[in-house]
């Protein structure tokens, strides 16, 4: 069956190359697009606003699910939350890689997001959820380690640390039988606290989006790291988890189970 995909966030890097996966994907088709009601995309042909060969689908100023079988929404959390409402009350499933939620908004989300599938991840390439597994798997041989993760995006990224970097922490605290929160450390203002997880960050350029995960024993150093060099990783994983999600009972999915991993 074709699935029919509404992506938002069509003048956003990941919006662009979401609807560009769904192109190329031919088990999918791209029915619906929106951005925010101020973009000077909206009415535009994706054609012309995107750059893909659709001609008759326009940008639409709001979210258009008629005759769409899952969304993939990477936005904002305010945008993404009154996504997730509205896919909640019309039951279509949504793929969800927004960051930067605050407690109370991400408490909504998933209030919200009971009643369909979806699938949240702060990232979606294949690598990145590999990682994750390698990181337990070191967290646990190497836990006495002096532990520290870096992350570098693009310049016009707006949370810091990445969703990537906290969830990758997260996966070494819980191996380690701690709360993230308790063992983060973002500020190397003073000297290095036994059992904590330091984190550190750089904005510059257009860079895609790497993580090095840092264990350090004496004599020793194991440095786990993903790189990406195009955006098209992620926007694949997404989609690859629209289409898990599409015919799935309402639940909270994630990429280990897209992938097999759980």
């Amino acid at each position: 069956m074709t699935l029919r995909v509404a992506v938002t966030g069509a003048g956003g890097r990941m919006g662009r190359a979401v609807a560009q996966a769904v192109l190329s994907d031919a088990n999918a088709v791209l029915v619906s697009v929106c951005a925010r009601q101020s973009s000077d995309l909206v009415g535009k042909s994706v054609a012309s606003a995107l750059g893909i060969d659709i001609p008759d689908l326009r940008v639409g100023g709001t979210l258009d699910l008629s005759n769409v079988d899952v969304v993939i929404d990477f936005t904002l959390p305010e945008s993404s939350l009154a996504y997730a409402q509205q896919c909640a009350a019309a039951g279509v499933p949504i793929v969800m890689g927004t960051t930067g939620f605050t407690d109370e908004q991400r408490a909504m989300l998933e209030a919200s997001l009971g009643a369909v599938a979806s699938c949240r991840a702060a990232n979606f390439s294949t690598g990145v959820n590999l990682a994750y597994r390698l990181l337990e798997l070191s967290a646990k041989v190497l836990g006495d380690a002096d532990i520290e993760i870096h992350e570098a995006h693009h310049k016009h990224k707006i949370d810091a640390p990445s969703g990537t970097a906290l969830a990758m922490g997260d996966a070494i605290a819980q191996t380690m039988g701690a709360d993230l929160s308790q063992v983060a450390r973002y500020d190397r203002a003073s000297n290095r606290e036994p059992g904590t997880i330091g984190f550190s960050v750089t904005r510059a350029g257009d860079i895609v989006g790497e993580h090095t995960v840092l264990f350090a024993s004496e004599g020793e150093r194991l440095e786990i790291t993903h790189k990406a060099s195009s955006r098209s990783a992620f926007a694949t994983g997404a989609l690859r988890a629209a289409h898990f999600i599409a015919d799935k009972p309402a639940n909270s999915y994630t990429m280990a189970d897209v992938l097999g991993l759980s």
